[in-house]
């Protein structure tokens, strides 16, 4: 769990979608004006709350040899945060509520391939976690086993270099430059 909260001059692996998706809109303007460190985004849920809480401890209750938590990875003004991995492998921890079925979004999976280009490996796991109401309020609750999946996760080279780093390329040099990316760059 990454504690600094500040998401300017960086772009994450979680800004995935934004970074491949339509620049052409005002959440887009909103999302680039926080990385040029001139808006803040304060949202926070019960939901992002919980999950955030819990990561630690899923990850450890896996007893996965050598993890380690929280590593981050930095490529120029591409910034990785890794909940855990291992010399081969990535963990992602996902929660969602119990009951509801868990399904790996298009941006969770286009957030797992740039972890795995910035960690240089092709193994991922999305670790998806059910909570309960209760896991909601108490955030000391023992981690039930039964209640994770572990979902595999397969490189796409493809999206990488011909979808992804592109994009970012353009939006790399804008954000060092402080300056919105032209409209008609995005093509």
């Amino acid at each position: 769990m990454i504690q600094s909260q500040d998401r300017s001059y960086y772009i994450g692996a979680s800004d995935t979608s934004m970074v491949v998706g339509n620049w052409n809109t005002k959440t887009f303007d909103n999302w680039w004006l926080e990385k040029l460190g001139l808006y803040k985004n304060n949202f926070s849920s019960e939901a992002t709350k919980a999950g955030n809480n819990y990561e630690h401890k899923i990850l450890i209750a896996l007893n996965i040899p050598n993890l380690k938590l929280d590593t981050q990875i930095i490529i120029d003004r591409l910034r990785v945060n890794l909940d855990g991995d291992t010399e081969d492998c990535i963990y992602e921890v996902k929660t969602y509520k119990k009951g509801k079925e868990f399904k790996v979004s298009k941006q969770y999976w286009r957030q797992a391939q740039v972890e795995m280009y910035a960690k240089k490996v092709n193994k991922l796991f999305i670790v998806a976690y059910a909570l309960e109401e209760n896991d909601y309020q108490n955030y000391f609750n023992e981690i039930d086993l039964k209640r994770i999946q572990l979902i595999p996760i397969e490189y796409d080279e493809e999206f990488i270099e011909n979808e992804y780093l592109p994009k970012l390329n353009i939006l790399t040099e804008c954000l060092k430059k402080g300056i919105f990316p032209c409209k008609q760059q995005q093509k």
